[in-house]
């Protein structure tokens, strides 16, 4: 699960000590599942602030429903980047221009088709049997988001010969568990773990994702369903 707060977009979630108190802030929860590899995603935001008297969460929602109004077999992917755009800037905030949402697969939960968060010429051309994720972000900001320098969700790159025991340790159970599935270093048992995580990526077997923060300092809201696309239009699986 991330857990994304005011001006944190994405790829957020508690650390070890787990310690992080709430106060009047806007918080994202993001949750991915899986049965025997095959992923479902959703997300939604919760207003804590009491007494603001913005529109944002309605805003992402919002968005999400004119996306996928929108989704059937041939449709172009850039058609519900316009919905989402156009719904957002409706309310008057903007969408984060550069993260999207993304096709699903089993144990793989970003791939193709990428569906932007705002128009394009040509987009991916949705096809009936794809699994997508659709994750409309609005914020106060400037639209943009880029990396903190927190990490706490990795994902198995590529599988190498290590040296170090509790290294070797953290791959096999990462190869065994989760594959190539995002996983939290507070999962992890051994007292040494975080450090051999660290290492791991450095060597290129784990791809690290650092919180996304907007770049302004915005506020952040998101709303995310994952559906399968049909001839006609979509089922969704998180409803």
């Amino acid at each position: 699960m991330n857990i994304s707060v005011d001006d944190e977009a994405s790829h957020a979630t508690p650390g070890r000590d787990g310690d992080r108190e709430f106060g009047a802030d806007l918080v994202c929860l993001d949750v991915g599942v899986h049965v025997d590899g095959y992923i479902a995603d959703a997300a939604t935001t919760i207003d804590l602030r009491g007494d603001a008297d913005d529109r944002l969460v309605e805003a992402a929602e919002a968005a999400l429903d004119a996306a996928v109004d929108e989704v059937a077999a041939g449709v172009d992917a850039g058609d519900i980047g316009a919905a989402i755009e156009e719904t957002i800037e409706g309310y008057g905030y903007t969408p984060v221009l550069n993260l999207s949402g993304h096709g699903v697969d089993r144990y793989d939960a970003h791939t193709d088709p990428g569906i932007p968060n705002r128009a394009v010429d040509r987009g991916a051309r949705l096809e009936a049997g794809d699994v997508v994720a659709i994750e409309p972000f609005a914020t106060t900001g400037r639209g943009k988001v880029g990396e903190g320098s927190l990490t706490e969700i990795y994902s198995l790159e590529q599988e190498r010969s290590v040296r170090d025991r509790t290294a070797r340790q953290v791959m096999s159970q990462v190869t065994e568990e989760y594959r190539t599935l995002p996983f939290a270093t507070r999962w992890f048992d051994q007292s040494r773990a975080e450090m051999a995580v660290r290492r791991l990526e450095q060597q290129g077997v784990l791809h690290g994702y650092p919180v996304l923060k907007e770049t302004t300092g915005g506020l952040v809201s998101q709303a995310e369903h994952t559906l399968i696309v049909t001839e006609d239009g979509c089922e969704v699986t998180t409803a």
